[in-house]
């Protein structure tokens, strides 16, 4: 059978399937929108060993450690490396179905050569080897990225960020585009405590004085520019909810005076002066050639007493309720009844969501239903999509894949999503058609995503 050749994992079941793999698996990679650090690319330090590289800062596998019973100190305590690993290894060596489980054998064979069953037993080999080769490869993050073959990385920045590193990698000529993207939740969220305070960095950063509505938009036009200048392509916005209404300029203008005199918002202001925000970014997205991306349906911080144990991202996040379409549809509206709706992409955490979506996007042109985000980036959940995608549109809008991630190793998340893609490819195209099969798995594997990167 096909999947005896050169698969570890039983996603391609057929020879057509490979065939498709074949033609796609050593494309390189644009991952558009991730949480990589680039201080950390800049500085390049080499890792010390597997469990840093697996486990530092990366939430999902900490997640899938708490719900196996495992301690906090072996999470985000103070055990050590070795000894996180090792339970690590025993609480996935029993996540039967989960995709960690597929993506640590990937990273493990793709970036250490290590082909070993991930079972406890096993987990003093599997140390060792991995820590061998990190010592004799000297792996650091631009080795991974090098080794993944990756040739573009939006990392997630918040307007008032300096840039500086990406502008040391620039200066220094990296071969690898390591670009900002614009990520506006600290700027919409006009309800959080600490608004005022944010609004006083941004008036720092940008050298404007923002008393009114007029000179936060001036503000944030001076900051898309500056982000621009470092080849910002995409911007994000990931917050609980979305907008139910859009002020007009003046109401959104006294709105925001309110807000910023310290009075507190009611429910009916602080929607309209969020949704004019929303309306706004969106039109400076289009005149500036910038890809709008919407994260939907997340509730954010579940666990008030871990959030105060662990900090945020620390896996206490969780799938939102259901977002009203006709919410979104109002945004994507307004922008392209003035002429001025950006190239979008719409995620949502929350999979009953999938089919609304993908026919709200079929709307308006140049906006499309994005790849299952976070709990749904595994087999079924990246499959439901496409089979929605295809079923209600055409599959050519979907943009393609992304990490997502704060891990240098979570590139092989591109590979695994390829095998989707090119099984599925496999059993919805006839046969006689193979040029346009192969077509279709170019575009959906790194065509799309290409394009997105251009001017």
């Amino acid at each position: 059978m096909a999947e005896c050749r050169g698969n570890i994992m039983p996603i391609l079941t057929s020879d057509k399937a490979m065939r498709l793999y074949d033609s796609v698996k050593d494309l390189p990679i644009i991952d558009y929108h991730c949480h990589l650090s680039p201080k950390e690319i800049y500085e390049d330090k080499p890792f010390d060993n597997i469990g840093q590289m697996w486990l530092a800062g990366d939430h999902y596998k900490w997640r899938l450690m708490r719900q196996a019973g495992i301690e906090e100190k072996y999470i985000t305590g103070d055990a050590s490396y070795k000894e996180k690993f090792d339970k690590f290894l025993d609480a996935l060596s029993t996540a039967f179905g989960n995709p960690i489980y597929d993506w640590a054998r990937l990273e493990l064979k793709r970036f250490f050569r290590v082909d070993t069953p991930l079972i406890p037993d096993n987990s003093d080999e599997i140390w060792d080897k991995c820590n061998a080769y990190i010592k004799d490869n000297r792996m650091s993050p631009r080795s991974v990225i090098a080794d993944a073959g990756v040739e573009y990385i939006a990392t997630t920045d918040d307007p008032t960020d300096t840039l500086e590193y990406h502008g040391l990698l620039r200066r220094e000529g990296y071969g690898v585009k390591v670009c900002p993207s614009f990520r506006t939740d600290n700027l919409v969220n006009t309800d959080a405590a600490d608004y005022i305070e944010y609004i006083d960095k941004l008036r720092a950063v940008a050298g404007i004085n923002i008393r009114s509505l007029s000179d936060l938009e001036r503000a944030i036009r001076s900051r898309l520019d500056y982000f621009v200048s470092y080849g910002c392509k995409f911007s994000d916005v990931g917050v609980e909810g979305f907008p139910s209404a859009i002020y007009e300029a003046s109401d959104a203008g006294r709105a925001f005076s309110r807000l910023m005199g310290g009075e507190k918002l009611d429910c009916s202001d602080s929607e309209g002066l969020r949704g004019y925000l929303y309306a706004m970014l969106a039109k400076e997205y289009a005149d500036r050639g910038i890809v709008m991306q919407l994260h939907l349906a997340v509730t954010r911080n579940s666990n008030t007493v871990m959030l105060g144990e662990c900090g945020r991202d620390s896996g206490f996040d969780c799938v939102g309720d259901v977002i009203d379409i006709s919410r979104i549809r109002v945004l994507l509206n307004a922008a392209s009844a003035a002429g001025k709706l950006p190239r979008t992409v719409i995620y949502s955490l929350n999979p009953s969501m999938y089919y609304t979506l993908a026919t709200l996007c079929g709307a308006f042109r140049g906006v499309s239903l994005g790849i299952s985000w976070w709990f749904n980036d595994h087999k079924r959940g990246m499959t439901d999509t496409l089979n929605c995608i295809s079923e209600l549109g055409h599959i050519l809008s979907l943009a393609g894949m992304l990490t997502d991630s704060r891990s240098f190793l979570s590139y092989t998340r591109h590979d695994y999503y390829r095998r989707i893609v090119c099984e599925f490819l496999s059993k919805v195209t006839p046969d006689g058609v193979d040029k346009y099969a192969l077509k279709a798995a170019y575009a959906l594997c790194y065509g799309n995503a290409k394009e997105m990167t251009e001017d």
